[in-house]
């Protein structure tokens, strides 16, 4: 059932328009003026605002601004009593549905109501289909559509049917384990077991056990007989992460069950074979540790037979937004109303941050967001403050030092330098709690040439 709120500050038409469109099967509520239909808005879900311009207070024009910003999937129909072309344009203009003059039909009001109920939810299944699309550039888990991630998905799809072990690298948080994992699961292996060890996690001296498992008696506290991860793994995977840390004393063991498939439990004296696949993932150069004797040339060569290597998430910028929108429909569950995109600020904040903890601090930032956002979109406060700050320090920093890289053709300077005007304004207008005098003063403008740049710059309301 739409939800539809009605604002007016007269009760007699509140009461009318509220009768009318509950006979149609809407909910609705009200509210006597615009501060009461921002409280509304702030608390609930509305899929539809209906509302008069003329109101003491906040106006509809308010209204109209205040929901654009805070409930964007939210329709609005505005009506008043004085016909102003100024005024339609100017709701239109800020993304009003549309706009009646009082005194009007009832019928056509409930026809224009219907109307532009459809719409949202035609936007709505846009935003469904634009989620269905996200599935085309992704495997299991893993999402993107960068040339980086195609050569990625590319490898994991030749290298699941075969039992070749691989060695998957990249930094902390690019996704090592989901790599693990699609592999796993693209496979004959599929159904069976999927286990993983962290090798840094384990203190050396129990890693073997761990492994291998032990026999009763073994070592002091082994009361009873133990089988090892390689034992849990029977017919599936095994996903050594951290093998970067593995002790030096262990890697000559790890080498004989790959070449042999047998374990031998500590203590015991037989071996137990297993068919377990192997795979390998290491946040560290091995090839150094090589160099510097600190991981085994036999074993790294065993374990780099095919190698996969993600790359950071700062050299996969087409992914950013893509991730983002993939994370927000996981965690949308969590929030405590409806959330479906994100505002154009917080956008182009994602975009432009350099994300030093990769997919893990974006996956991270997201779950953030819907917890702390109380619209119907996320913006920018809503991001941890290291976002916020990253990505404006990163916009300052190009505008002082220049672009860094060669200039190419189709270059438009004019619209850089108004990217990095814009990107100071929002910046004075949040330092000055959106004072624009203040804001003004703070980059050192003109109050006239400051709201000639809002205008310009459409800044206006947000």
């Amino acid at each position: 059932m739409s939800r539809v709120l009605v604002v007016d500050d007269e009760q007699s038409m509140r009461n009318v328009l509220a009768i009318a469109l509950q006979q149609e099967g809407y909910e609705v509520v009200t509210a006597e003026d615009g501060a009461a239909a921002r409280r509304e808005l702030e608390a609930r879900s509305v899929d539809l605002v209906v509302s008069d311009i003329r109101m003491p207070g906040l106006d509809g024009i308010e209204v109209l601004r205040f929901a654009r910003e805070h409930a964007p999937g939210t329709e609005v129909i505005l009506v008043t009593a004085h016909a102003s072309t100024d005024s339609a344009v100017e709701a239109l203009r800020l993304g009003a549905y549309d706009y009646v003059v009082k005194p009007f039909d009832i019928d056509e009001l409930k026809v224009t109501v219907q109307r532009a109920l459809e719409v949202k939810e035609l936007r709505k299944e846009n935003v469904d289909l634009k989620l269905q699309l996200t599935d085309r550039h992704r495997l299991d888990d893993l999402v993107g559509k960068s040339e980086a991630m195609a050569r990625v998905f590319e490898l994991i799809k030749r290298v699941t049917d075969s039992d070749f072990t691989v060695l998957i690298t990249g930094g902390s948080g690019t996704g090592k384990e989901l790599v693990a994992r699609a592999i796993h699961n693209g496979g004959r292996r599929k159904g069976k077991p999927f286990v993983t060890i962290n090798c840094a996690a384990v203190p050396a001296q129990l890693l073997e056990s761990e492994l291998f498992g032990h026999k009763r008696g073994s070592f002091t506290g082994a009361d009873r007989d133990k089988d090892g991860l390689f034992v849990a793994a029977e017919g599936g995977t095994l996903l050594l992460d951290e093998i970067g840390e593995m002790p030096i004393e262990m890697q000559p063991k790890i080498l004989r069950v790959l070449e042999d498939s047998r374990v031998r439990p500590v203590g015991a004296t037989t071996e137990t074979e297993v068919d377990v696949r192997v795979l390998a993932a290491t946040n560290r150069d091995l090839q150094n540790a090589v160099d510097d004797r600190r991981f085994r040339e036999d074993l790294f060569y065993r374990l780099n037979v095919i190698e996969i290597d993600l790359p950071p998430l700062k050299d996969r910028p087409d992914d950013v937004f893509l991730l983002a929108e993939h994370f927000l429909h996981q965690f949308r569950a969590e929030a405590r109303h409806e959330i479906s995109t994100f505002s154009d600020e917080a956008k182009a904040l994602l975009e432009a941050y350099d994300w030093p903890g990769n997919v893990r601090e974006l996956e991270n930032a997201v779950r953030r967001a819907v917890t702390f956002e109380q619209g119907t979109s996320i913006h920018p406060e809503s991001l941890p403050n290291s976002v916020r700050a990253g990505a404006r320090d990163k916009e300052r920093n190009v505008a002082v030092s220049g672009p860094g890289e060669p200039l190419v053709d189709g270059f438009d300077l004019e619209e850089h330098l108004e990217k990095i005007k814009r990107s100071y304004m929002r910046t004075a207008l949040e330092q000055a709690n959106g004072v624009q005098k203040k804001a003004a003063k703070l980059l050192g403008m003109s109050f006239r040439s400051f709201r000639y740049y809002l205008d310009r710059l459409d800044l206006r309301g947000r």
